[in-house]
């Protein structure tokens, strides 16, 4: 069997897994954020924490909530690498500097699992699996929440209400992810990932050095790590190191992990909102986008120029023998068009396009489909845009669901979009033009402006994928860094949790012969268009001075 065959092949198994999965976990997450019943599990947490779930929040009391929980995971998070030199299972590491400190905190908290440094060599168990690994559940958890808050809106009438943080986080937690990622550390540890507590080992030893592994919880954090689209590694080589992720069957299932529950979402707001063929449309734009950017980054990296690619069967540096280039480009576009960022494979080693097209990924928002809830509230947000854009051609007031999109509206959805690109080039300008930052790059020219702008893209966007050869961890870099993925993450919520207590306090306005079918193919091909607009006319030029000019070099 062929290279492409083979990668094909393993595409079609994927989409068929995932068709697979799509009713009945979307049908059982729209149970989960509708149900009025309480677990006993659930209530001794709410009792343990304070809250009463049966409170019903408008969007500010929603955000505290958000805001508030997070900051304390946030402090927690720092407070415990700074004294991970005392705590026990620390395997001899030392307390991380505080600026590490703060950006893998803040990393962490934000779903964005950036690391600017190596796990293996730098994390001891308990930082590991107490701070990190809960943070991939409670992160993820938030996500969820924010997108559920949304749809909300656009099912409510008049009320103003969104629900209650605290019961969304805890059933997030655990009524979904909590099971779904038990199952899938267990799949692991039968396929040969590890899980233990074990120390430092020396395995060989050679001229000047030795080389040591040391063990670790690593198959529920690597279950958790895809199926919450966080993306942070137990070790430094993340997804392409064999203790994470071993054989072919595991890279096609972490992939799995990572599409799951973002691509049935669309069917939980379709069930939330009255009409499944909404769910439909917006899975239908996600489903475009992601086979689109697939297509285009497996021919990219199999196309044969020279020699050495034609024996190796397509661009084969920096990838794993055991995956070729068919999985490693599936994963590659899987993890920068979810909020995941784990990588199988060196990004920095595709093609000059390949590496674009990760780039444009993460700067389409993430949102086909996305990362968990974040990939769902960023594409209702665009459909907004597009209903708009409809009405504008139209001469008529837009509607979406029943919801006018009047001036408010408008100007949050406007506001949300236009975060991310300020902090991703401004914060790009300041790196390339000081000369400290601009020295961090391994590459030169059109490849080390790609590093920096793969960074701050991906800490903007709360992803966490990295071009290997930028040292990011310099202080400049971990606190710049910091306040991208900060900024990128919160920002964004609260104008989408606004813009939700907006349209619920409004009167659904009933369906005329002129208003927009949003659930018709039509409308799936002008809100994926308007997505590819607006990302191209913003970071075009970005794009043009490094992956562009490198591809066409």
């Amino acid at each position: 069997m062929g290279p492409v065959l083979a990668g094909v092949l393993q595409l079609l198994a994927l989409v068929a897994a995932l068709a697979l999965v799509h009713v009945p976990l979307g049908t059982y997450m729209a149970g989960v954020y509708s149900s009025d019943r309480h677990w006993r599990v659930e209530k001794w947490l709410y009792k343990g924490i304070g809250a009463d779930p049966d409170t019903r929040m408008g969007w500010s009391a929603y955000l505290r909530g958000v805001l508030a929980f997070s900051a304390a995971g946030v402090l927690f998070l720092y407070l415990l690498q700074r004294v991970q030199g005392v705590l026990p299972l620390s395997l001899g590491f030392r307390s991380i500097d505080p600026d590490q400190a703060f950006n893998t905190a803040v990393s962490f908290v934000t779903n964005t699992n950036w690391q600017s440094y190596s796990g293996e060599q730098a994390m001891g168990h308990v930082v590991q699996t107490a701070g990190l690994a809960v943070q991939n559940f409670v992160s993820a958890a938030v996500g969820l929440a924010v997108a559920v808050a949304l749809v909300r809106g656009f099912a409510g009438s008049r009320s103003g209400e969104l629900g209650n943080f605290w019961a969304d986080l805890v059933r997030g937690v655990v009524r979904l992810l909590v099971p779904l990622a038990f199952v899938a550390a267990v799949v692991l540890v039968a396929q040969g990932v590890i899980q233990n507590f074990s120390g430092i080992h020396e395995v060989g030893r050679f001229t000047g050095g030795s080389q040591q592994w040391n063990g670790g919880a690593v198959a529920s954090q690597e279950a958790i790590k895809e199926l919450g689209t966080n993306g942070g590694g137990y070790f430094g080589a993340n997804s392409a190191h064999p203790f994470e992720n071993p054989t072919p069957f595991t890279n096609l299932f972490e992939i799995f992990l990572m599409l799951a529950i973002p691509s049935a979402l669309p069917r939980t707001f379709g069930l939330m909102v009255g009409s499944v063929r909404q769910g439909h449309a917006v899975l239908a734009a996600m489903g475009v986008i992601w086979a689109g950017f697939t297509g285009l980054m497996m021919w990219t990296e199999f196309a044969h120029h020279g020699p050495a690619l034609q024996l190796a069967g397509g661009a084969m540096e920096g990838k794993e023998v055991r995956f070729g280039v068919g999985s490693s480009s599936i994963f590659a576009v899987s993890t920068t068009l979810t909020s995941t960022g784990a990588v199988d494979s060196a990004h920095s080693s595709l093609t000059g396009l390949g590496g674009g097209i990760t780039l444009l990924g993460m700067m389409l928002g993430e949102i086909a489909p996305g990362g968990v809830g974040s990939g769902l509230y960023g594409m209702l947000v665009m459909a907004v845009v597009a209903v708009f854009v409809a009405g504008l051609m139209v001469g008529r007031t837009p509607e979406y669901l029943g919801k006018k999109i009047g001036t408010r509206e408008i100007k949050l959805a406007a506001l949300y979009i236009l975060v991310t690109p300020a902090l991703v080039l401004v914060l790009t300008a300041f790196a390339t033009a000081l000369p400290t930052p601009a020295d961090s790059p391994a590459g030169s020219g059109a490849h080390g402006f790609s590093e920096i702008l793969y960074a701050y893209t991906s800490a903007s966007n709360n992803n966490g994928s990295a071009f290997a050869g930028l040292n990011a961890d310099t202080r400049w870099f971990n606190s710049t860094l910091g306040l991208a993925m900060l900024l990128g993450r919160f920002l964004p919520m609260v104008f989408v949790l606004a813009l939700a207590g907006s349209l619920a306090r409004q009167q659904p306005v009933p369906v005329t012969a002129g208003t927009l079918r949003t659930e018709k193919p039509l409308f799936t091909g002008l809100l994926v268009g308007a997505i590819l607009v607006v990302t191209g006319l913003t970071y075009f030029p970005a794009l043009a001075l490094g992956p562009l000019a490198e591809g066409l070099a």
